[in-house]
């Protein structure tokens, strides 16, 4: 069935699973999304399905019953099997009655049909007939014009057509009062004191296409120090250590190097206390978004119409090419971004000179 209007399901709703399969950012964006189906049933339980290892940041969530995460088992063959089995079992044991998949993947799209629940809704698109079959309901995607622009959107029109409405649609993510005590302790461990100004970096990408030269990074980090006296603080993951190390080496300014120190939680409790975060398109700003703070977001060819946290309290820095975004991974998927390398230090300068002098205006 083919979802054109709003439409409400006729029979009672006391399980629901909401598979989420995509990333950090995907993850973060679908906030909204949890919030809005826990209003809207309010007498059920809401679980989600992530993958592997990003449940933490969704632990202290109360709109949340259980959280589930699809994982890479280890072993032979047969191992492997059993702890998929074991999986399925312990999904199916939940007996939901309502699915929502938010994704147009392979592996969700099994999840959904293999959960057993009676009504699985997902998101047409005419280039994924096949797994059309594996649900019981589809959404026909929005107009192009009339489609509403930002990441939450991309999971919300999927709810929007069964008569949920959000009264939010800003990402919000909840820290453990236990998780606020590590990341004090992380910055009081470096001589850090959490209340005083500070501002965390992430220069770091998945994709190198949508990263800025790191020489530049250090120019960043070396005037804000000398400018304004403020301490920067880079995060990032463990494979990004040794990049950070490079940062932190050639730095001559004030410089906390607590990349790959954190985990995903820990990061959203830390990023909690910065004054402001500073970085390229990546999951850090998603989350730095979700707890409140402030961000200065540095975007080429990927497009910032619909990743880029919404706000007054949040800029993005985009190319002057008339070409970007451009949605390639670097010019001619190259994997080099001649927008990014064009980018000039004072113009990410400006947009954090412009966010300090109004904030210590505002605090005077």
């Amino acid at each position: 069935m083919i979802v054109k209007g709003a439409e409400t399901f006729n029979r009672k709703i006391a399980n629901i699973l909401i598979i989420q399969l995509g990333d950090i950012g995907d993850v973060v964006w679908s906030t909204p999304t949890f919030r809005a189906v826990k209003d809207a049933y309010p007498q059920a339980k809401v679980s989600v399905l992530l993958r592997d290892g990003f449940g933490s940041l969704l632990t202290a969530d109360p709109s949340l019953h259980r959280i589930f995460e699809v994982k890479r088992y280890e072993g032979n063959l047969l191992n492997k099997a059993r702890a998929h089995c074991s999986f399925i079992r312990n999904l199916r044991q939940e007996h939901f009655d309502l699915v929502f998949d938010l994704r147009l993947d392979d592996r969700g799209a099994y999840m959904a049909f293999i959960s057993g629940a009676p009504i699985r809704v997902s998101i047409f698109d005419q280039h994924f007939k096949w797994r059309h079959r594996l649900f019981t309901h589809l959404v026909a995607p929005p107009i192009p014009d009339e489609r509403i622009y930002g990441a939450a959107e991309q999971s919300l029109q999927i709810i929007r057509e069964f008569n949920i409405t959000p009264y939010d649609t800003n990402p919000k993510l909840w820290i453990d009062d236990s998780v606020m005590e590590k990341a004090y302790q992380l910055l009081g461990n470096e001589g850090l004191s959490p209340t005083a100004p500070w501002v965390s970096l992430n220069p770091f990408s998945r994709w190198a296409y949508k990263e800025w030269a790191y020489q530049k990074w250090v120019n960043i980090i070396d005037w804000m120090w000398k400018e304004y006296t403020i301490p920067v603080v880079i995060v990032g993951s463990k494979e990004e250590m040794k990049r950070a190390d490079f940062i932190e080496r050639d730095s001559h300014g004030c410089v906390y190097n607590l990349t790959g120190r954190t985990t995903l939680d820990e990061l959203a409790g830390l990023l909690s206390l910065s004054h402001l975060h500073v970085g390229v398109d990546s999951a850090a700003p998603h989350i730095a978004a979700a707890v409140d703070t402030p961000t200065i977001t540095i975007y080429g060819p990927s497009d910032w119409h619909d990743w880029a946290p919404q706000g007054e309290n949040h800029q993005v820095i985009t190319p002057e090419r008339d070409c970007a975004p451009c949605h390639q991974k670097g010019c001619n998927n190259t994997g080099t971004s001649e927008c990014l390398e064009e980018l000039q230090t004072e113009t990410v300068k400006r947009a954090i000179r412009e966010f300090l002098d109004e904030n210590s205006n505002q605090s005077e």
